[in-house]
């Protein structure tokens, strides 16, 4: 399944059902969930407004706003709209989705074939990036043998970018899932160029869930200002639904976790928060947001003590710069010359290598396709700000002491050889971590952290590089 458990507090409402079968099938689901109602777009459009249904993949849109502005876009074209359900989670910190389409899939169908219905939409469209969805989709709609409105699944490159939602328009109209930029609104011209209500998996889980209940049952759980409850991804290894409104700090300790040095919220285009302000956070956008951080797309990621916060930072930044798309200048030149000024503040660069951060990161913002390296610079800015001791020590050329543990999530890359240390030999030069920090890294005493260390294959050519910079000659890759 999705590898990752799933917990809930409070009654289940996403996960009902869950508590005795690991998957719903069609039949289950109707037990749990009972028959779907129908309903003209006008009155989905008053539903959804009256719980406050926004986007659950990272921006929060307003749900009844992107389904206003379908319908006004197929009236004035007479075009048939397109529901396209974003299932491509291409976070990898984030599970909530991919737990979703593997555990409850007819909760989202069911809310994705309601939008269709009230649009009378001429296909519904599910778009995915990992097989498992894919095959557990298909699954479902076997299970349904038939449906009110055409649906099919459609697997993209599992990329981050897939999952933006000009890219995922055009990867389900062209296999090319790359964001268009121009600021056209898919509710104008997505999918072929039709008018296209695009949401992510939870969403239409939530719509299908409120267009049960009805608004006033909805509301009963969660805030005022934001009623029901909520996917969140802890830790990069659990996915729990609890209802908003629940304190941040109490949340993680119900998992044996803590605020650690810091949290970061929403995921890798989200922000940090101190331990103080986690200490007081509520799972809300409002709460969130007021304390400088993000609901995002429901991933929390405390991290420990044990690991160096600049080094996981510069790792997460690396990544966001290998995933952009090609296609524009402040994302395929501007965040990897962002990167590469990041590595020299944690190499110890100091006020003049921060300084080079800050202008990149001026550099990149507003000006890109689509939101990518606005939100990349902005994860880096709210570390620096929240990690000021560790940017302190690392401005000193001394550094934190602590490895990094690589306790951020990154995607699985299969190892193009190893590096490998010659105890023997080694002196603590430490010049190798400063050459490759996201494999080497160094313990207190100077030494690496340990003997034999995978290299990915992007990163061969700079094992080389700290191969040949090992004064010991104590290096070599296996």
């Amino acid at each position: 399944m999705s590898g990752a458990p799933i917990a809930w507090l409070g009654r289940p409402v996403l996960f009902a059902g869950l508590e005795r079968d690991e998957r719903l099938d069609h039949r289950a689901h109707l037990v749990v969930h009972g028959g779907m109602p129908t309903l003209p777009a006008d009155e989905l459009a008053d539903l959804a407004e009256n719980v406050d249904l926004r986007g659950r993949g990272g921006a929060g849109f307003p749900f009844a706003r992107k389904l206003r502005a379908v319908v006004k876009a197929a009236a004035r074209r007479r075009a048939r709209p397109v529901v396209v359900v974003n299932g491509t989670e291409g976070e990898p910190s984030c599970l909530k989705d991919a737990a979703l389409l593997l555990r409850t899939p007819h909760l989202v169908l069911d809310g994705a074939l309601l939008a269709a219905d009230a649009l009378d939409a001429e296909q519904v469209t599910l778009g995915v990036t990992r097989g498992d969805t894919e095959q557990s989709l298909r699954r479902a709609l076997a299970e349904r043998r038939v449906t009110r409105v055409p649906v099919s699944v459609v697997r993209l490159p599992e990329r981050f970018v897939s999952g933006e939602g000009s890219a995922l328009a055009r990867g389900i109209s062209s296999g090319i899932a790359l964001p268009r930029g121009g600021g056209v609104r898919t509710s104008d011209s997505g999918v072929r160029g039709v008018p296209t209500l695009l949401s992510n998996a939870e969403t239409y889980a939530q719509l299908a869930v409120a267009a049960r209940l009805g608004a006033l049952p909805y509301r009963e759980v969660g805030t005022p200002a934001e009623p029901g409850t909520v996917l969140l991804t802890l830790a990069g290894s659990r996915v729990v639904e609890t209802p908003t409104g629940v304190p941040l700090g109490e949340l993680l300790a119900m998992f044996g976790l803590d605020a650690g040095q810091g949290v970061l919220t929403g995921g890798y285009h989200g922000t940090w928060l101190t331990p103080a302000a986690a200490a007081t956070a509520e799972v809300s956008r409002q709460s969130l947001r007021s304390l400088g951080g993000a609901l995002g797309a429901g991933a929390i990621l405390p991290l420990p003590y044990t690991t160096c916060p600049l080094g996981e930072v510069l790792r997460v930044a690396r990544w966001l710069a290998d995933e952009t798309a090609g296609q524009c200048g402040p994302c395929y030149l501007g965040l990897p010359a962002l990167v590469k000024a990041l590595e020299e503040v944690v190499r110890g660069g100091g006020r003049a290598a921060l300084d080079v951060v800050e202008t990149r990161m001026r550099a990149v913002t507003g000006r890109g396709a689509c939101s990518h390296p606005d939100a990349a610079s902005r994860f880096v800015a709210s570390a620096l700000e929240v990690f000021d001791e560790d940017l302190h020590l690392h401005g000193q050329r001394y550094g934190c002491g602590r490895p990094v543990q690589g306790v951020l999530p990154m995607p699985a890359v299969e190892s193009a050889g190893s590096i490998v240390v010659d105890w023997t030999l080694c002196e603590a030069h430490g010049l190798c971590t400063s050459v490759l920090p996201e494999v080497i890294s160094l313990e207190a005493d100077g030494f690496p952290s340990a003997g034999v260390m995978p290299v990915p294959p992007q990163l061969l050519q700079q094992a080389a590089r700290a191969v040949d910079r090992c004064p010991a000659l104590a290096l070599r890759i296996q």
